[in-house]
């Protein structure tokens, strides 16, 4: 098997993720603009992002979609609802406060870490709820 992730353009049409017999553990997009999630939970495949995407939800795998826009209209939530009800996870980039981050490096480790949870990839990029040193970065 190859590395672990690989990048492909979202021209490439051809690329591995389209396909549903090449197995991934799934798919994250970060940052997801509202014309991606709208194409995704409407089945528009037409670029690679959006047709791996829908093969990951057709395939049952992990689909992560991190909106990027704020606020968000009537429209947008729908379209998360739709997502989430086709299976993806929906998770916002909002780091958590509680954690006491004291830089920008901070509040973004821990939108990755959440990102890594949801793949069950360990890793120490914030102190956990309840956890010594949940005050530090």
């Amino acid at each position: 098997m190859g590395s672990a992730t690989q990048a492909f353009s979202e021209h490439d049409m051809n690329c591995l993720a389209s396909s549903g017999s090449v197995k991934t553990a799934g798919m994250i997009v970060v940052p997801c603009s509202m014309k991606t999630l709208s194409a995704i939970v409407h089945g528009l495949s037409d670029n690679a992002v959006t047709r791996a995407a829908d093969v990951t939800l057709k395939e049952r795998r992990t689909l992560i979609l991190a909106p990027r826009e704020t606020p968000l209209s009537i429209v947008h939530l729908r379209n998360l609802l739709r997502a989430a009800q086709a299976g993806a996870t929906i998770l916002p980039a909002m780091p958590a406060f509680y954690t006491k981050p004291k830089t920008m490096d901070g509040m973004v480790n821990f939108i990755v870490g959440r990102i890594l949870d949801l793949f069950n990839v360990p890793h120490s990029l914030y102190p956990r709820w309840g956890e010594p040193g949940a005050e530090k970065e």
